[in-house]
């Protein structure tokens, strides 16, 4: 099986979210420019990312001496000031970097980054707050993956009235109109193709469907 390609980043704003961003990216092994107008943010991340300079993302010249041009993704990391995020996406996308990620932080900041031109926007509190808040609703929600127009997979913890059930026996796809992926115990996967799987208290039981239907299938237990 053929490695991921690491490829290069360059994170403007290093406060929390993008300091974090831009550990975890180079802790993956990926070349990584960290840049912020504040010094001790980029003393903070000097040992831990590729490169980390004092710059001001709202100048597209100091971006470019920077070398962000050379960079595969932009990540603009900045939140509370609105002109500098808006300024620093622009820049990026004047400067040619192919892919720019960009943190939002409400609906109509999130409208205007598209307009202009942003690859990805992203809400990072409403996000992990949505998160949060599925997984405390229903206790058996391990985790799960947005894949869009509505459908999602869900990591649901087998309960113990589902314990020596088959998975054809618990009318996934007749009641609920989702389909299990495969079930994991412990290093295990368990192929789900004939639904003849047997679940076990604790299991991982991965679901492909719906929200709302997910949801029934949750409170349903």
């Amino acid at each position: 099986m053929p490695t991921q390609k690491n490829r290069s980043f360059a994170v403007i704003g290093l406060g929390t979210f993008g300091t974090t961003v831009a550990s975890e990216l180079a802790r993956y092994g990926n070349h990584v420019l960290g840049i912020d107008n504040v010094e001790r943010n980029v003393v903070r991340v000097a040992d831990t990312l590729a490169e980390a300079v004092i710059a001001d993302g709202r100048d597209e010249q100091a971006l470019r001496e920077a070398g962000m041009s050379n960079y595969d993704v932009a990540v603009i990391a900045i939140g509370e000031d609105l002109e500098a995020n808006i300024l620093c996406t622009m820049n990026a996308k004047l400067i040619g970097v192919p892919t720019v990620w960009v943190k939002a932080m409400s609906r109509t900041h999130h409208r205007i980054l598209t307009k202009l031109g942003a690859d990805r926007v992203i809400q990072p509190e409403q996000e992990i707050g949505r998160h949060i808040a599925q997984m405390l609703h229903n206790p058996l929600v391990r985790d799960y993956v947005s894949l869009g127009n509505g459908f999602h997979v869900v990591d649901f913890r087998v309960p113990e009235s589902l314990d020596g059930k088959q998975v054809k026996t618990v009318g996934l796809s007749d009641d609920f109109e989702l389909r299990a992926l495969g079930v994991m115990r412990g290093g295990e996967f368990i192929s789900c193709e004939t639904d003849a799987a047997e679940l076990k208290t604790d299991d991982k039981l991965l679901l492909l469907g719906r929200r709302e239907n997910l949801r029934r299938f949750g409170d349903s237990l």
